[in-house]
């Protein structure tokens, strides 16, 4: 293949692996629809599963639809039709991606546990190609997302600036879902667990997924909704931004076709990449964590030398930023960096939530003098679990910027966020296993299916935590690139060099209420998990007190009810977080623009510490139960177990409702500062 290949096919090549990425996520499904089902009982309580989970999201895309739609007619009018139907373009896909890949999960998850009475592997098998199929999705819809809309508008206006300015409507359109998506999904399933935990664990002794427990559906229902459809969408808008925010920088640092074309090269590669780490999972029998872990250090290995190869073959020898030739070999180091950080995030979060690790031990042992000694353990560990991936944030941030400036971060950014197609696999592994698990407890399968059940169950609880650290993570370096472009963006309105001196009073009060931000959010989000669940507890109570049948099987308890409950919960109580986002930008942005800038510092710093204690502690704490159930420290039933549920139980909306939602939320406040400048200026100007 000639050099000048990929810096005149680059965009349309990035386009046609997208189109292999979705042949290879609709094979998988095909895979997984024609596997075994099990039996009459394991499909009627999968189809329960499925039904809840597609009323509730029917129900979500109504009530999003008609605040998008707002949303929509402001920014035609405000900004331009192209942004505006990049907006659109942006919100489909992100509901597409999380949609689908549910639907494929609430089907994977009987499979799995069918799958469990043969073989480990054949389990993880179809547990992880489940989630391969939301990865898979998510990658290609937004690499087909972004490259068509660009191509699309770049050809109808023959202006490569049109093309990119109208790709931040696409960035919020997905942005704006994200963050509904990941609160509406987090307070549904943190409600219908802790309601159905602390009734059924706390109050009568059942099990968890005992079937004698109304919560128990809603429960299931919930883990895919918040952690498929909503982590789906969370990372779609991770991937389409961070690409996004690579093209707009090295449209506005270096200004050549090449640096527009790379980030779209480096997606593209990826997917090749993460699509032999999942042939890996499937093909090499290791025990479940090995297996996983090696197939992200596989796809890391391939798009690493991929990568060498396309950069080299678009950049030659060097590159121009900033009046400065910089060896394409710079760029390259760039990319590696994101790489390495991949495998960093992974390696420190499986640290701090694995149950074979310090941390997790360290909460269990203290689960042994009681319920607060575990929950201060709990804070502890999140609150040390900042520390190294910061350090490596920071770490990354200096050398990018060493290397290549701006435009290195961005690369890095990008690089990072190429291998979300084997990422979000491990993510939505998790409560396909979860499922899987239930559903064997509910229809009575054998002790062994259920000991093989449990061990994917904990791997995939460490999974989930390590791909909530990698998201949060790779949102903090996305959104220092987002602000990289604001300050580019404001100063070709302005025409001069623009600074954010701390001398400035308007910035000291941007970086204050910038920082407020993320307390307030997750405050909102914790105390709608709070009310929601404290809504299903009083119905479980009412039943068991109306039916007390229920706990010895003579009574059916009533699962429908507390699925309803929770979906009403969920959808009425994540407007107001969802929105507080576009609130402060707006309401900040009418003090001054270098007030937003100090808003989106502030939101940036304190959001990345919010969002790792969070998850970190939240995941630490449900391994720790599950530790102590394995037979340490007293087993099941024992003082600390008891104590490790109610650790678990305020864990719950940390690790999946509050945490997980900080990272769209920070990235929403700097597309809308970056959205957000020409109107002020064109509302200063008349």
């Amino acid at each position: 293949m000639p050099a000048s290949f990929l810096l005149t096919n680059g965009i349309t090549l990035s386009i046609v692996l997208a189109v292999v990425g979705l042949v290879f996520a609709l094979i998988l499904i095909r895979k997984i629809v024609s596997a075994d089902a099990g039996n009459e009982k394991m499909a009627a309580i999968a189809g329960a599963i499925q039904q809840g989970a597609k009323a509730y999201l029917n129900k979500q895309v109504f009530s999003v639809s008609c605040i998008a739609v707002v949303i929509l007619a402001a920014i035609w009018y405000l900004r331009d039709g192209l942004t505006a139907a990049g907006f659109v373009v942006g919100a489909v896909c992100s509901l597409a991606a999380g949609y689908i890949g549910m639907m494929i999960a609430v089907r994977a998850n009987v499979r799995t546990a069918q799958a469990a009475s043969k073989s480990s592997h054949g389990a993880l098998k179809v547990a992880f190609n489940g989630g391969a199929v939301t990865g898979l999705l998510v990658v290609a819809l937004g690499l087909l997302s972004v490259g068509v809309f660009y191509l699309v508008v770049k050809g109808c206006t023959d202006h490569a600036k049109h093309a990119i300015d109208s790709l931040v409507g696409l960035a919020l359109g997905s942005s704006l879902i994200s963050v509904f998506a990941r609160l509406g999904g987090g307070i549904y399933t943190k409600a219908a667990d802790v309601g159905a935990d602390l009734v059924g664990k706390n109050e009568q002794n059942l099990n968890e997924d005992d079937p004698r427990n109304p919560a128990t559906i809603a429960d299931n229902v919930g883990d895919n909704v918040g952690d498929c459809a909503g982590m789906a969408a969370d990372v779609f808008e991770t991937y389409a931004v961070s690409l996004i925010g690579g093209v707009l920088v090295g449209h506005l640092t270096v200004g050549t076709e090449a640096a527009v074309i790379y980030p779209f090269v480096l997606c593209g590669l990826s997917i090749i990449a993460s699509l032999i780490g999942i042939g890996w999972v499937n093909f090499v029998k290791q025990k479940p964590t090995g297996a996983l872990v090696c197939g992200v250090a596989v796809s890391g290995l391939i798009a690493a030398v991929l990568f060498y190869w396309a950069t080299n073959s678009i950049f030659g020898a060097s590159v121009k930023i900033g009046g400065k030739d910089i060896a394409s070999g710079s760029l390259f180091c760039c990319a590696g960096i994101g790489l390495l950080m991949t495998l960093l995030v992974v390696w420190i979060t499986n640290y701090y939530t694995s149950t074979h690790h310090k941390p997790v031990r360290i909460i269990a042992k203290a689960s042994e003098t009681g319920h607060a000694t575990n929950i201060i353990a709990g804070i502890s560990i999140g609150h040390h679990a900042t520390l190294l991936p910061v350090l490596a944030i920071a770490a990354s941030i200096w050398g990018c910027y060493d290397l290549a400036g701006l435009y290195g971060i961005a690369i890095a950014v990008v690089s990072m966020l190429s291998l979300s197609g084997i990422i979000i696999s491990l993510d939505a592994f998790g409560p396909i296993t979860d499922n899987a698990g239930g559903i064997a407890v509910m229809s009575g399968l054998p002790e062994d299916v259920r000991k093989i059940t449990d061990e994917l169950d904990a791997v995939g609880n460490t999974m989930k935590a390590v791909t909530k650290g990698y998201a949060i993570a790779s949102a903090g370096l996305a959104a220092m690139v987002l602000f990289g472009s604001y300050v580019e963006d404001l100063q070709a309105f302005v025409g001069h060099k623009v600074s954010f001196d701390l001398m400035n009073h308007k910035v000291v009060i941007g970086m204050f209420i910038g920082g407020l931000l993320p307390f307030i959010f997750t405050a909102y989000c914790m105390s709608a998990v709070g009310s929601a669940a404290g809504a299903v507890v009083l119905e479980v109570r009412r039943q068991i007190a109306a039916k007390p049948g229920i706990l010895n099987g003579t009574d059916t308890p009533d699962y429908a009810q507390c699925v309803g409950i929770v979906t009403s919960a969920a959808l009425r109580q994540m407007i107001l977080p969802a929105l507080l986002p576009l609130i402060f930008v707006i309401g900040m942005a009418y003090v001054g623009m270098e007030a937003l800038g100090g808003v989106l510092i502030g939101t940036i710093v304190t959001g990345l510490f919010v969002g790792i204690a969070m998850t970190s502690a939240g995941g630490a704490w449900d391994n720790a139960k599950k530790f102590i159930e394995e037979g340490n420290h007293g087993g099941k039933g024992s003082f600390a177990h008891q104590s490790a549920v109610t650790g678990d139980t305020v864990g719950d909306p940390y690790k999946d409702t509050a945490g997980p939602a900080v990272n769209p939320m920070i990235k929403v406040v700097n597309i809308l500062a970056i959205l957000i400048i020409p109107i002020i200026f064109k509302a200063a100007a008349k």
